[in-house]
């Protein structure tokens, strides 16, 4: 049974579990045993070579805040992975991470995307084309070697660099996963998004689409382990 190690940037463990989404049971439709780690707090995180896979999850905190303790950590934990070969899936801040990891940058995106966005998609193979969460103010640029995957108007949306798959969306998105996110606000984020985006527009939409989203992250998944290697092992 193939190993996962799913990093999320959060110490409650009952948010730790509800924070992955759709991501958790499309690998355990696979066959893939996961768990879950952070390096927030006294986490302990693995060794990626003791792992046949990892999955970096999102923050609110932005990848290119070098005053983090914990990110110097994460981003050397990436490295190693990529060093040893370890297949890694980042998401959002993950794929962030994962592109500062490889060589290429992170900084402000031109205009903030929230909600849920048609993207293109260049290798559908990879990465299927469609409908996906967007929840983030920061953008990654292609690190050097890597394969551009989806860009549209504010940013690139995805790349891959061998088994290595970087995301600038949320696929795991569900409503109880808006919620952990919204949970977490202070009051004067919670303000300052709520005068931005219409909330209750962006949960109605995830409820009418949950389904669509789950399968959309299904086949996302499939073929990350595909590129991986790992699908029959899967």
């Amino acid at each position: 049974m193939p190993r996962a190690l799913v990093v999320v940037h959060e110490t409650d463990p009952l948010r730790q579990r509800r924070l992955p989404g759709t991501v958790l049971p499309a690998l355990a439709e696979q066959g893939v045993d996961v768990e879950i780690a952070t390096f927030l707090g006294d986490g302990r995180v693995p060794d990626p070579a003791d792992r046949d896979l990892v999955v970096v999850m999102g923050s609110a905190h932005a990848a290119y805040d070098d005053s983090l303790p914990w990110l110097a950590p994460e981003l050397d934990f990436l490295r190693r992975a990529v060093e040893v070969g370890t297949p890694v899936l980042g998401i959002c801040f993950g794929g962030q991470a994962l592109a500062r990891a490889l060589g290429g940058t992170v900084g402000r995106a031109p205009e903030p995307e929230r909600g849920l966005v048609d993207l293109d998609t260049l290798r559908p193979d990879v990465l299927p084309a469609g409908r996906w969460m967007e929840f983030h103010y920061d953008a990654f640029t292609l690190p050097p070697g890597a394969e551009e995957l989806s860009r549209n108007a504010v940013a690139l949306q995805a790349f891959a660099l061998g088994p290595h798959l970087g995301l600038q969306f949320h696929p795991e998105i569900t409503p109880d996963v808006f919620a952990t996110w919204s949970e977490s606000w202070a009051p004067d984020v919670a303000a300052a998004v709520a005068a931005e985006v219409d909330l209750d527009a962006v949960r109605a939409e995830l409820i009418s689409r949950a389904d669509e989203l789950a399968d959309a992250c299904r086949a996302l998944v499939v073929g990350f382990l595909a590129r991986a290697d790992l699908a029959a092992a899967a």
